[in-house]
């Protein structure tokens, strides 16, 4: 019996085999994933740009789980006021993560190579259509390790003008703020940026409460992007067309350095404008214990009146809802200024490069995970919150005969913002918003377009700004006499600071250098803040003095030394890709 048993199941095999029949103990109802990979992993992500923490969730955790059956677990050293101390430990210990996302200049790639912390993906390419598409980008990157091998790809790769402005409709720097309000304000004119604080006070005036009853402020302040300063001071120094580098501050234009420490310097004159702001009632009194994703709460309620870049107001607060109110955000002309914004780099933004961690359980899987983020598919799904990147086809967008649309639902998730949008459970269930990708990191840059011509930001799509066309920005375009974009307007106005899409390798500091770094970073960014909610003008003087003379005492003079000699040599290298540009 035993033996006529077994036949009778192998006959059944057979015939199985043949016809394509499933087995209950075959493959039958694995995902993609599952049966490429069988095992499931939980891959630790490093990312020095994720604003959230913890195991991604929503469907792009679907995606990922169907297609790798791997599980993301972000560690972001954004959510900690130390976040250099994070990477630290994790280096001490000999692995970073899983898949680790930073920057490789300033002689962290080749430190990272050269401690045995990250993959050199070479030898793991052969079926990897779109890294090998990228070699030349991946190449760029990985020379900042000194040694042979692909060890990174950048992050923002663009095909277009390194001088041409990346950005599709706002400067990068802007700005930024609650337009409906200024108009009811008769549009006063703002000759500097100091002139717009009693024009914010005005329209704190009128805002009343938050959609949710909260009190309004002009601005609301967090502390989790500072690096070698007060980041949100910094920001404001890039409306004059200054960026921040360590504690330099450089025009890519005109090639003027300037010390954030020096007593006149522009960062300083910015924090005093955050002082001044809170004196006057302007400032969040939640402002230094709160991080980004509060702050973007608040924009989103309402509660906010000022951004320090358009993407965030245009994306958290310029809903389908308010819009139909006649409220919004658009910019507005500082007369003196000249707003920085980047321009595209061929090469991709390698100060946010993707890189694998070297001790990392299945190598390949992670290597075909980072071919999928550069896929069409994982590039219209892996925008950051808010890149305005399409998201995924047949639930966000559909193509037509007129081009892409925004679906219904798509529309929901874009223009109207619904925060409780619930995604289709064939897509992984949850809402839109905690299901957007948390890695924070865009692959190619926005203005890229897909093998069939489709930009991936859909903001540049007719059938988005027809359906955008509304009060507030007819009203700024009536009120600037203009026809173009607010980017386009500011440009023919010569009023926008372009960084030339480009990289350079900034040597790796000293290791005394870099304790001197460190120890003089933390003492600026507590004393700016210290500063900005000062009781007194005496007090913030005292407190400025105080800062002065701490950092001198640390040796600020020898890291600085070697900080402008760096900052000389990133002016040489704008300028020739200034000049190569086409």
């Amino acid at each position: 019996m035993r033996k006529k048993f077994l036949q009778l199941v192998s006959v059944i095999m057979a015939v199985c085999i043949l016809t394509g029949c499933g087995l209950p103990f075959g493959d039958r109802g694995k995902t993609e994933g599952e049966n490429k990979y069988p095992e499931f992993l939980t891959i630790d992500v490093f990312d020095t740009q994720a604003n959230t923490q913890g195991l991604q969730r929503g469907w792009f955790a679907h995606i990922v789980r169907e297609k790798f059956n791997m599980q993301l677990n972000i560690i972001s050293q954004n959510q900690d006021h130390n976040g250099e101390a994070t990477y630290e430990t994790m280096r001490a210990s000999g692995k970073l993560g899983d898949l680790i996302m930073t920057n490789v200049d300033d002689g962290r790639l080749s430190e990272m190579v050269r401690e045995g912390l990250v993959l050199d993906m070479t030898s793991y390419l052969e079926d990897c259509e779109n890294l090998k598409k990228y070699r030349k980008q991946m190449e760029a990157s990985s020379a900042y390790a000194g040694v042979d091998g692909l060890w990174a790809i950048s992050s923002e790769i663009s095909e277009n003008a390194a001088t041409e402005p990346s950005d599709y409709d706002e400067t990068t720097n802007a700005p930024f703020i609650r337009f409906d309000l200024y108009k009811q304000l008769g549009y006063p004119r703002i000759s500097t940026l100091e002139n717009i604080l009693p024009v914010l006070r005005e329209m704190q005036n009128l805002a009343g409460k938050s959609d949710s009853g909260k009190d309004v402020y002009a601005f609301s302040l967090f502390r989790d992007w500072d690096g070698g300063a007060m980041q949100n001071a910094g920001a404001l120094t890039a409306l004059y067309g200054y960026d921040v580098q360590d504690f330099v501050l450089l025009n890519p234009e005109t090639g003027e350095i300037q010390s954030i420490a020096d007593k006149d310097s522009i960062y300083f004159r910015m924090v005093k404008l955050l002082f001044d702001a809170n004196q006057m009632g302007l400032v969040d009194p939640d402002s230094p214990y709160q991080n980004y994703e509060t702050v973007a709460s608040k924009v989103k309620d309402g509660a906010v009146l000022y951004t320090f870049w358009p993407w965030m107001g245009t994306s958290l607060y310029n809903s389908d809802d308010h819009l139909a109110q006649g409220k919004g955000f658009e910019s507005i002309v500082v007369e003196d200024a000249s707003y920085l914004t980047w321009g595209n780099d061929p090469d991709g933004r390698q100060s946010f490069s993707l890189m694998i961690g070297a001790n990392t359980k299945d190598p390949q899987r992670l290597v075909d995970f980072v071919d999928w983020l550069y896929s069409p598919e994982g590039i219209e799904c892996c925008g950051s919150p808010t890149g305005n990147f399409r998201g995924p086809e047949n639930l966000t967008w559909e193509m037509t005969e007129d081009g892409p649309k925004l679906t219904d639902f798509g529309v929901d998730a874009f223009i109207n913002m619904k925060p409780d949008l619930q995604v289709p459970e064939e897509f992984g269930g949850g809402t839109w918003t905690e299901g957007v990708s948390w890695l924070n990191f865009k692959p190619l840059d926005k203005q890229e377009v897909d093998e069939r011509g489709n930009p991936y930001y859909y903001g540049i799509w007719q059938d988005y700004r027809d359906r955008t066309a509304t009060i507030i920005s007819d009203d700024w375009k009536e009120h600037y006499r203009t026809q173009l974009t607010p980017i386009g307007y500011y440009e023919e106005k010569d009023m926008i600071t372009v960084v030339p899409g480009t990289e350079w390798a900034q040597e790796e500091y000293l290791d005394y250098l870099k304790t001197v770094q460190e120890q003089c970073r933390q003492t600026i960014i507590d004393y700016s803040w210290r500063m900005v909610f000062a009781e007194s003008e005496d007090e913030f003087y005292r407190l400025k003095d105080e800062l002065l003379g701490t950092i001198k005492r640390l040796d600020y003079d020898s890291f600085l030394e070697v900080n402008i000699e760096n900052a000389k040599k990133r002016y040489e290298v704008l300028k020739q890709a200034a000049k190569e540009s086409p």
